[in-house]
Formats: structure tokens, C-alpha cells, sequence
């Protein structure tokens, strides 16, 4: 497989302090004593915002404690750096691109459009992209004027740097659920990689655990068994999809098995997180199906459309520990991106955070006492992968696409575990939908459709 061309450009180690003379206006409110904040913007890419911690004016260098601290990333695929720098456009004149930073003091809001934090400063960082197409390049580290220079500018910190960061493109020729062929892409170049199989697993009656296509091992009905809930729900409920991904000698190389049923809160038509669904994640692994992650989806509470997820990577065989590399939500009408993203600074789920925050990457979180140096940490840093879901205020028109970094791709199975797991989520979105809503007919076992 041949990955595509990426730039991260990432913002990090952010840090505010003012002169010891310098004196507040009478309207502001003192940053040490609020937080300051500010709003980062590159041309064609949403705008992000960051908080910008205060630090005493003596301290001449940035604290090291605070190294590393990811403040905002994005992430440029090869058009995306040729739109920047105007090779589409012949009236671009040559000009770099540029980051662009305001820093604010007060809390963050907006009233009216209206930003209702105090402007410091605007700060405007050019950018070499071309070079960091090949290598990585710092573009600015260290402190910078925020101001005027006559009324005591503050000193703001920063670090702007990009690298390359190639990553394999995979997209679904449909939706999972008409069981698809996967392509990988490059380019204008679209070349089969994978083909989807969906199916039903009807229950058994005598058994509590659910039966499996014919190409799974009894490890995988062990495993589903296991990792599935035992509760027997009269009524509505959505439960049985399977999704299996096989390479194309027509071998399974990973499983998308629903475990737990998407069922509605009593007296309401919405599945709850208080009892969300569950997709396992299989690969194979030493003559079996091994688990490799657990996917929980719900519907958001409110007025929120959202679609609400958590990821779980689980640790090797045992099955109540796991690592959380996502939590966050997307909109179930409007769709949105899906991405594990570790910068190891303690940040929060990518997407849409729930506390409201801009953290654009998560830290792993476990269910148990993990060190860092021991798995998975040692095995996913950075970018691991996105995947873009449509919504279903529309209808769906597209599959899936998949962005996987090349760092944790070693095998096919790699790439057939995120791609998997990019079905599961956007079969969430169906599974999700409000039960006063009808499926669609793939979604829907022949013997119960009328």
C-alpha cells in the first residue's frame, strides 16, 4: 500500500506574562486571576481556540513542567498545502501562507459575534509548507510582543512547528450496510484494498450469545459471548449487525460485531448513555479472532442531536480493562470526523469535546493503573486515524473515508481493524436514530420488514 502525503502542523507550549510595570486597564480583568485565551485561525480550516495559562513576569524561560502542551494541530493533506500556497490559483503571487493568532484576556465568549475577552494582541506567523512536505521545520518557538510596546506589551509563548505525516486514505464505495468494496486512495488513483460483508446474526434462543457468520472461529462466539450483555429486552431494539472485512483473497481480516442491542430509554424513543450500544472489534490473531476494541454509541441527551461514542482500546485478554482513546460527539444530522489523536499532553477527545473545550487531541485514559511505558502507550502516539460520517439529516449519499497514520499500519489486519471500526461508527448513526424513525431496508432483517 502507498500512503498519501500529510502535513501536521501543530500549535503547542502556549504561556502569557506582562511586564511587572504594566498595569491593566480598569475594565479587563487581571490574567492571573482569570483565564486568557486565544483564537487561531488558518485559512480554510475551522477556526480553534486554546487557553493560554499565565505565568509571573520573572520567570524568563518557559516551565518545563508545561512542555509539549498541544494547543492546536491541523491537518493538511497534499491539495490542502497546494491551496495554501496558491499553486491553484495564478494570481496567488508567491505569498507564504499564514497562522494567525489573537490572544485574548477575560474569559472566553461571544455576545452578538462578539468576542467578550479583552484583545492583547494579534500575532501572524509565516509559513514555509513546502519544506515541511519532506522534513520537519519550526516556524517560530520561543517568546513573542503582544501589544503595543508604549503601554507595556505582554510576552506571549509559543511553539509552531509541521512535519510530514503520510497516512494511508481508504474509502468505502458505500454505505457498510450494501456491503461495500474499500478502496484505497492517492491521488486521482482508486485502487480495491478490501470488501465488506453485512449481515444479521440472529439470536439463539437456547443461548444467551449470538451466532456468527460461518467464517468465524468459536474464539470469536467466546469473545462476543463475553464482551456481550445478557439482557433479554421484549420490544423494540436494534441489535444483531455484523460487519466483516476481507482482503482481496476473500480471507476475513476483521470483524465490526454489534454485542450489545441498541435499546431506547424507557418511555422515550432515544438509546441513553446510561445504556448505550457496543461493537467489538475483532482481528486474528495466533489461529483465532482476538478482541482489539470496544465502540459504545448513544444518542445525546437535550436538544443536542448528537451522536455521542467512546472508543475503547482493550487490553490484551482482559475483557473489563481498556485504554479510552475517544469520547467526544458528532452531529447526527449534519454527520462529522471521528479521530483518535494522542498528544500525550492531557487534553480532550477530538471533535466535539463535551466540556466545550478546543483540545484538539486526547490523552489515554484507563480503566486501570497503566504506566507509559508500558502498552499501548508505547505502541499509539500522535495521529492514529479519522474517519469522516455523514449525517443523517440528508440522507446518506457517500461511504465512509478513513484516514489511518502510517506508524500504525505494519500489516493488512492494521488497517482492516480502523476501517472496521469506522463502519461500526457510522452504522452507529442508524442504531441511534430515534426508534419513531424507520430504517432504511438493509438495516432491517427480511423477516421483519412490511
Amino acid at each position: 500500500m502507498d500512503p498519501c502525503p500529510f502535513v501536521r502542523l501543530t500549535i503547542e507550549n502556549l504561556a502569557l506574562k506582562f511586564p511587572v510595570a504594566a498595569k491593566p486597564a480598569r475594565s479587563a480583568v487581571h490574567p492571573s486571576s482569570s483565564p486568557c485565551f486565544c483564537v487561531i485561525k488558518l485559512k480554510g480550516f475551522p477556526i480553534q481556540n486554546a487557553v493560554v495559562p499565565y505565568i509571573p513576569p520573572e520567570s524568563a524561560q518557559f516551565p518545563e513542567g508545561n512542555s509539549h502542551a498541544l494547543a492546536a494541530s491541523f491537518h493538511l493533506s497534499k491539495p490542502d498545502v497546494d491551496r495554501l500556497l496558491g499553486k491553484s490559483s495564478i494570481f496567488s503571487g508567491g505569498k507564504r501562507p499564514q497562522l494567525k493568532i489573537a490572544v485574548y484576556s477575560g474569559r472566553r465568549g461571544a455576545s452578538c459575534g462578539v468576542n467578550s475577552g479583552r484583545l492583547l494582541g494579534k500575532i501572524t506567523v509565516p509559513l514555509d509548507l513546502t519544506a515541511a512536505e519532506s522534513r520537519a521545520v519550526v516556524f517560530h518557538n520561543g517568546w513573542i510582543s503582544v501589544g503595543v510596546e508604549a503601554k507595556g506589551a505582554a510576552q506571549f509563548h509559543l511553539n509552531v512547528k509541521a512535519e510530514p505525516d503520510p497516512r494511508f486514505v481508504f474509502q468505502f464505495d458505500g454505505e457498510p450496510e450494501c456491503s461495500p468494496q474499500v478502496f484505497q486512495i492517492k491521488g486521482d488513483v482508486r485502487q480495491p484494498v478490501f470488501t465488506c460483508k453485512f449481515s444479521f446474526r440472529a439470536p439463539d434462543r437456547n443461548q444467551r450469545s449470538m451466532s456468527l457468520p460461518s467464517e468465524h472461529s468459536n474464539g470469536a462466539r467466546a469473545w462476543l459471548s463475553s464482551f456481550g450483555s445478557e439482557r433479554e429486552r421484549p420490544g423494540k431494539e436494534r441489535k444483531g449487525w455484523s460487519i466483516t472485512i476481507h482482503d482481496l483473497s476473500g480471507s476475513p481480516v476483521a470483524v465490526a460485531s454489534m454485542v450489545t442491542p441498541f435499546v431506547p430509554l424507557p418511555g422515550s424513543d432515544k438509546v441513553s448513555r446510561s445504556n448505550p450500544g457496543c461493537w467489538l472489534i475483532l482481528r486474528p490473531g495466533d489461529g483465532t479472532w482476538k478482541p482489539w476494541g470496544r465502540l459504545e454509541a448513544w444518542r445525546e441527551r437535550g436538544a443536542s442531536d448528537g451522536l455521542g461514542y467512546r472508543f475503547e482500546l482493550i487490553l490484551d485478554s482482559a475483557a473489563a480493562a481498556g485504554i479510552v482513546l475517544a469520547e467526544s460527539a458528532l452531529s447526527c444530522s449534519k454527520g462529522g470526523k471521528f479521530v483518535i489523536d494522542l498528544n500525550g499532553g492531557g487534553g480532550t477527545p477530538s471533535g466535539t469535546p463535551r466540556s466545550g473545550g478546543a483540545s484538539p487531541g486526547c490523552s489515554p485514559r484507563g480503566s486501570g493503573d497503566f504506566g507509559n511505558g508500558l502498552w499501548p502507550y508505547s505502541a499509539y502516539r500522535g495521529f492514529v486515524m479519522s474517519a469522516c460520517v455523514e449525517g443523517n439529516g440528508r440522507g446518506k449519499t457517500v461511504g465512509p473515508v478513513v484516514e489511518v497514520s502510517v506508524q500504525h499500519v505494519t500489516c493488512t489486519e492494521d488497517a482492516a481493524a480502523f476501517v472496521a471500526l469506522s463502519a461500526a461508527l457510522d452504522l452507529s448513526m442508524d442504531a441511534c436514530r430515534l426508534f419513531s424513525q424507520k430504517l432504511r431496508k438493509e438495516l432491517t432483517p427480511q423477516d421483519l420488514r412490511f
